[in-house]
């Protein structure tokens, strides 16, 4: 009888503020594959149902070896799964007594249980071993009778990467998982060290997964149900196979065979999507990065995000933490990346960017956030559109110069005060402007149920949609947006069944408002749109109404 190895997924890449749907990381997934190879059979949970069921213990008891992927590395609020935390880790330890344990991932670079405080490294009890450095390498070494330590190796864990795809499918959100798509690891900017609070520059200069690799992956996936991806897990895109120096110039012709293999590997994908984007690249490399941005756009599908480490619009703070771009070099990216992937495709943007603010870095003062708060002004009152603005304290690793310099807890009041300016004077604006009224969203699949559901459509960094209406969760609608959040928008179930919506999503009907909902609900049902025109007045979403 093979052995059973058990994979326990305590590892989240994005909270929802940023975020991204249900995930599987690549972590998973190679290390499926290590323990494939080692004539393991792989039972894949997550925290979460450990958390809703406590009798899966058992099955983790049952087991012959339990591999832990954990650690944060972006703070955040999360939504669709929230990572294991350090007392949770430690009880998992203690807790499992059958079989051999192991721990990985990126609680290898420390632990913090939230931005603005260090990551400290802890020893966590109750483990036999942690997985240094790469975590299936790690582990495939261990299981050779060797150090559970190993350095990332492509060509060990391109394999791997195959062999483990069919993990998808015990996923509980299946098949509504993004597919994380790993294509490089290290940084060109970590040349001069590297951005003060990063931990890409301990991998060293880059390392570029080939294409073939690439495709093999996504192509065992798709086979295994995958239709969700996003091609991240590198700091900058657009420098994907670029050559050497701090700002490489981007190769158009290395993106579109990249995307053009995924879409060949995977026809009918629902998502392709990208994540981190270099702002210098774009502003130092302006029509290299036209036509790579092109090549990526002829590809993916559209309200795809590319992210913008700014980090801060202070000339003090970018030079004292050897920041990637000054607030000119991100206006102009923004200007190009709007003029290149504004455009809508079924009713969303192409590409749009999202801008990433790091706050508590080494000689910040009171003066940064008023730059802060002016950039962002210009870039609003310039007619730009930006998918989404997030801020958070830095969360510094040990071995970061942040680590030792920082300003964290010194300007914590006037960080709250930006915060709120953003989500008052940024945010509300900004989301008016990219998803204005009777926009519809397909395939919005619902994350939370209740009298007011909320759920997202899947890709990287979705809107969040909030639904005055009673839906099951997972299932999944088309919705029309009817008003805005500051972080999120309201949205009616397509098509509009005027005649049966609860009293608390008419109220949200453009024309109606709260003074008209019992004049609605007294004249149902109404047999034709002119009807309701009488008293609701024409909409922009009156094509949408089921009589």
């Amino acid at each position: 009888m093979p052995a059973e190895a058990c994979i326990l997924d305590g590892y989240v890449d994005e909270p929802a503020c940023l975020g991204v749907p249900p995930y599987l990381s690549p972590y998973i997934r190679t290390v499926a594959g290590a323990l494939i190879g080692h004539e393991f059979t792989v039972r894949y949970l997550t925290i979460d149902q450990l958390r809703k069921d406590p009798h899966t213990i058992n099955l983790m008891n049952r087991a012959n070896l339990l591999v832990m992927i954990a650690g944060v590395t972006v703070p955040g609020k999360y939504l669709g799964g929230t990572p294991a935390t350090l007392n949770e880790i430690q009880q998992v330890g203690h807790m499992i007594r059958g079989p051999r344990k192991l721990i990985g991932g990126p609680i290898g670079f420390g632990y913090a249980p939230e931005g603005g405080q260090r990551a400290i490294k802890q020893v966590i009890s109750g483990f036999d071993a942690l997985l240094d450095g790469e975590p299936a390498v790690a582990l495939d070494n261990y299981l050779a009778g060797n150090e559970p330590a190993g350095m990332l190796d492509y060509r060990r864990t391109d394999p791997w990467s195959v062999s483990g795809s069919a993990i998808i499918e015990q996923h509980p959100d299946y098949p509504y998982v993004m597919c994380e798509l790993e294509t490089a690891r290290g940084c060109p900017h970590g040349a001069s060290g590297g951005c003060s609070f990063c931990t890409e520059p301990f991998y060293g200069q880059p390392k570029y997964r080939s294409i073939t690799g690439i495709g093999e992956e996504v192509a065992a996936l798709y086979v295994h149900g995958a239709r969700h991806f996003r091609v991240g897990r590198q700091p900058d895109i657009l420098s994907y196979g670029a050559g050497a120096g701090e700002y490489p110039a981007p190769r158009p012709d290395l993106l579109e065979a990249l995307f053009s293999s995924i879409r060949t590997a995977a026809p009918e994908l629902k998502t392709l999507h990208i994540d981190n984007t270099n702002p210098a690249t774009i502003a130092q490399h302006e029509q290299d990065s036209r036509e790579a941005l092109r090549a990526i756009i002829r590809h993916h599908t559209p309200g795809d995000v590319a992210a913008f480490g700014m980090e801060t619009a202070d000339p003090e703070v970018v030079g004292a933490n050897n920041l990637k771009a000054d607030a000119e070099d991100v206006f102009r990216a923004i200007r190009i990346v709007n003029e290149e992937g504004g455009m809508r495709r079924d009713n969303l943007p192409e590409l749009l960017p999202g801008l990433n603010f790091v706050c508590g870095l080494a000689a910040e003062t009171e003066t940064t956030y008023d730059l802060n708060e002016q950039f962002l002004s210009w870039v609003r009152d310039a007619g730009l559109m930006v998918r989404r603005v997030n801020i958070r304290q830095v969360m510094p690793f040990e071995g970061t110069p942040a680590y030792a310099n920082n300003t964290l807890g010194k300007y914590d009041q006037r960080f709250r005060a930006f915060k709120e300016f953003v989500r008052q004077k940024i945010d509300l604006p900004m989301l008016q402007r990219v998803f204005p009224i009777g926009t519809v969203l397909r395939e919005v699949r619902i994350e939370v149920a209740g009298d007011l559901s909320f759920g997202r459509q899947m890709g990287s960094y979705p809107i969040l949609v909030g639904i005055p209406v009673r839906l099951p969760e997972r299932s999944m609608i088309d919705a029309v947006i009817v008003d805005w959040g500051m972080r999120s928008v309201t949205a009616l179930p397509v098509p509009v069944d005027i005649n049966s919506l609860p009293a608390t999503a008419i109220k949200w009907l453009p024309g109606i408002g709260k003074k008209k909902v019992a004049m609605v609900i007294a004249k149902r049902p109404f047999r034709t749109l002119e009807a309701y025109r009488k008293l609701a007045g024409v909409s922009c979403i009156d094509p949408l109404m089921k009589f």
